[in-house]
């Protein structure tokens, strides 16, 4: 079981969440890298490392665009030296609306840029050194730290070669607006598939929705469907709920009393993710109540093994 921010805090509440989070049980924390809102989440969990001591700390997920390989490398292996060995380095490529309008970089052929880039990173990661020519990079170099620790890569995937990439190159993938069933008919087999290929230990499934416990379910509908409407409305996430045959991310939300939100979570599980990371969400004027709720029930199901 995992637990994750939001993206208006402030660097003080992050760390302190961080702080909570292990103090409560939790197997994890992790914190989105939205480009042009908040923190930069590694240098965040640099920070939250040295206020903890147990828990993992993960990225959901640091974008590939813009920053080059052995730059994304060199300030993980940072990080990870920070943690203690804690992170996990999620990674995933935005989207074509960021990169091309924002950043007015060339979205073109993703896949093709993220296996060449996963390649590269990964060897830096592991044996610090690389010698690769590719269509898109071409980087020669040796990057280490002192004390360099493991340092795992999942990769945010969702379309079926990205799945195949998160298999064959990386520990495992990140999803968001996944449900019960895109996660067992999609992710899940086409990664595991994948995976077996190319010999490697079995990946490892991190499911991130949007979470409330609460009895007010058509309010907490609304206010989902609200705070998230954004990820209905770009392409790769909209892909994924109309395999859900879902009209946008309220439908395919946590949401319900003690036990309704149970029986969800129960069922991501069978289908095949080993990580749930809450995006805990505020609903109407009981917020606090709501949010209070949510993770007690989060912390006492970790507790007792229940789901994930």
């Amino acid at each position: 079981m995992t637990a994750g921010a939001g993206e208006t805090d402030t660097l003080d509440s992050l760390i302190t969440q961080a702080q909570q989070t292990e103090t409560a049980g939790f197997a994890s924390f992790w914190l989105p890298n939205l480009p042009t809102r908040n923190y930069d989440a590694l240098l965040v969990m640099a920070l939250a490392g040295r206020a903890t001591m147990r828990i993992e700390l993960g990225t959901a997920v640091m974008p590939t665009y813009p920053r080059h390989p052995i730059a994304m490398a060199q300030e993980a292996m940072t990080a990870n030296a920070a943690t203690r060995g804690r992170l996990t380095l999620g990674i995933g490529l935005s989207h074509r609306p960021m990169i091309e309008d924002v950043m007015g970089l060339s979205y073109a052929h993703p896949a093709r840029h993220m296996q060449e880039y996963l390649t590269v990173l990964q060897a830096l990661l592991h044996d610090h050194t690389v010698a690769y020519t590719g269509e898109t990079l071409r980087v020669t170099a040796d990057v280490s730290v002192p004390e360099p620790r493991p340092l795992p890569v999942l990769l945010a995937a969702l379309a079926p070669r990205m799945l195949q990439l998160a298999g064959r190159l990386a520990e495992g993938t990140i999803t968001w607006m996944a449900d019960v069933k895109t996660l067992a008919s999609h992710v899940v087999p086409r990664l595991q598939a994948a995976s077996r290929e190319a010999e490697r230990l079995a990946p490892r499934v991190c499911a991130g929705l949007p979470i409330a416990v609460t009895d007010d379910v058509p309010g907490a509908r609304e206010a989902a469907a609200r705070i998230f409407e954004r990820y209905g409305q770009l392409t790769n996430y909209r892909r994924l709920l109309d395999h859900e045959d879902a009209q946008g991310p309220a439908d395919v939300a946590v949401i319900g009393n003690e036990g309704e939100v149970t029986r969800q979570l129960q069922a991501l599980a069978r289908a095949g993710a080993m990580d749930f990371l809450a995006a805990i969400f505020p609903v109407g004027a009981d917020a606090a109540g709501s949010r209070a709720r949510t993770w007690e029930l989060l912390r006492s199901l970790h507790e007792m093994a229940l789901t994930f």
